[in-house]
């Protein structure tokens, strides 16, 4: 079982890769759509920029790569900007995303004005669907300024509230992906990554 990590602009890369080890998966660290196109699953890791995140897809030739795979059922981990991408749009710098799911990014903007931005550190959330390998109200952590919001409310599988509630994760047929980042959730965070390399 070969699980392709792609590498797109993000300083996250080798604590994803280790934690994929730690849960028996054999990982690929990879820019090349052909390692891509072969692999059994794919993850993709972000933090930073929308914008420069997409331009990276583009410059590597991964954007229509990943749909491709992604319409063929392989099985997708998106972590962080890896979830927020999959929509169609990131009001951060105006940019388009895979319009693989419908809905947009956009700013967190906590209706208690004490709360900081970025959103850091840890949260519980809370089930909308069942997740492999995370209970309702497990903590899990957090490093964003954006969420996003998808036009069909059932992808929607866990919840989390930072002065506003916004969505944790999304869950639809072979994606999951998290807004959260499971590399740094410790045990939940093992557990979620161990249900994606052996169940999904």
């Amino acid at each position: 079982m070969n699980v392709a990590v792609l590498d797109v602009c993000s300083g996250n890369l080798r604590s994803v890769e280790r934690a994929l080890e730690h849960v028996g998966a054999k990982v690929t660290v990879t820019r090349d759509p052909e390692t891509v196109r072969t692999a059994d699953k794919l993850v993709v890791p972000g933090q930073g920029a929308f914008g420069v995140f997409m331009r990276g897809l583009a410059e590597r030739n991964l954007g229509d790569v990943l749909r491709e795979r992604i319409a063929a059922g392989t099985p997708y981990l998106g972590i962080c900007l890896g979830l927020q991408v999959l929509f169609d749009h990131s009001e951060e710098g105006d940019v388009a995303g895979l319009g693989i799911l419908r809905g947009n990014v956009t700013r967190l903007r906590p209706t208690d004005r004490r709360l900081k931005i970025p959103h850091m550190g840890w949260n519980p959330v809370h089930a909308t669907q069942r997740v492999r390998g995370i209970a309702d109200g497990a903590y899990v952590y957090f490093v964003h300024s954006y969420r996003v919001e998808p036009a069909d409310a059932s992808v929607v599988a866990l919840e989390a509230d930072h002065g506003v509630t916004f969505c944790a994760a999304i869950q639809k047929d072979n994606l999951f992906a998290c807004q959260f980042h499971p590399e740094k959730s410790q045990g939940v965070g093992l557990s979620l990554l161990r249900a994606f390399v052996e169940e999904m």
